[in-house]
């Protein structure tokens, strides 16, 4: 089955993506809230040990992803990044020392069970490998006017959940973006190697937005609760990256009746998503600490 070392990859890289969100969180903590878009962040950010090895974290899980996406379908890869969000909690709380109640694991097993029914029954295919310019264009254009509309909004907000979700909504969107790119890019390395690799307009686009994305998720932890943040981020993610795959790189996904359990697969997946956000452990994730705490 040609997509299993896509879902392995896809999973180790949502495991490393879940252990730099709470070390990421965790630096973010440390540093003083402010009402604008903070382009020193990153400089107090790099002070922060935490927020280092969460660096590393996603570094490692960008190497995963590119394994994964060179493997199967960005329908298929992308959707199992919801599992970030189990897999933060439960690294959170064992950075924290605390137990992981009931409504966690019942979260979690929602969020696991919505997945594997929706990808079971969306059945995704892998489509062609490489989009032509218009369509790169078209998939440019709407997602960077997305992000610019959503990071206005954001900034007319205070901190809160509104603002954290629309940071989060945004960083989703660089992410998928960033996902589309590298895909594109990693079929130019299979193609011609390093040097093809190298030359694609597409590494260095990866490269830009994974930033922006990354840039904006900062925020979005400093804006407000993770609750608001990363389901907006994960779902997100999932969502965009499925419309990509279909526009893009025309993977296609099973439809009539299939969209009876695709759907409740999905409804599963945001019932586990609320209910993960709403138990203690998710809340001590997010509370805010002191600035200047280790």
């Amino acid at each position: 089955m040609r997509s299993f070392p896509a879902i392995l990859f896809a999973l180790l890289a949502a495991v490393s993506n879940a252990l730099a969100v709470v070390l990421q969180r965790r630096a973010a903590r440390t540093v003083p809230l402010a009402p604008g878009l903070r382009l020193s962040l990153f400089a107090q950010l790099l002070r922060r040990r935490a927020w280092l090895g969460g660096m590393v974290a996603v570094m490692a899980a960008a190497c995963l992803q590119a394994l994964a996406l060179s493997q199967g379908a960005m329908a298929v890869v992308q959707p199992v990044f919801v599992l970030e969000l189990p897999f933060a909690l439960l690294l959170g709380g064992l950075m924290l020392g605390r137990k992981v109640t009931s409504p966690a694991w019942r979260g979690a097993v929602c969020i696991a069970a919505g997945l594997g029914l929706a990808l079971a029954a969306a059945a995704p295919t892998p489509g062609t490998g490489e989009p032509p310019a218009d369509r790169w264009m078209l998939a440019l254009v709407c997602c960077l006017a997305l992000i610019g509309v959503l990071t206005a909004t954001a900034l007319r907000h205070p901190e809160g959940g509104l603002r954290a979700a629309c940071f989060g909504t945004t960083a989703a969107v660089g992410y998928a973006l960033t996902a589309a790119l590298m895909k594109d890019a990693t079929h130019a390395w299979q193609d011609g190697g390093a040097t093809a690799f190298f030359l694609s307009w597409q590494t260095y686009g990866f490269a830009a937005v994974g930033v922006l994305a990354l840039f904006l998720l900062e925020n979005a932890m400093q804006s407000g609760p993770l609750t608001a943040s990363q389901p907006a981020l994960t779902l997100g993610d999932a969502l965009v990256s499925l419309s990509l795959g279909i526009t893009l790189y025309e993977e296609r996904v099973r439809s009539g009746w299939w969209i009876l359990p695709e759907a409740a697969g999905a409804a599963l997946v945001l019932y586990g998503a609320v209910t993960i956000s709403r138990v203690a452990l998710a809340r001590d994730l997010v509370t805010t600490a002191p600035a200047g705490a280790d």
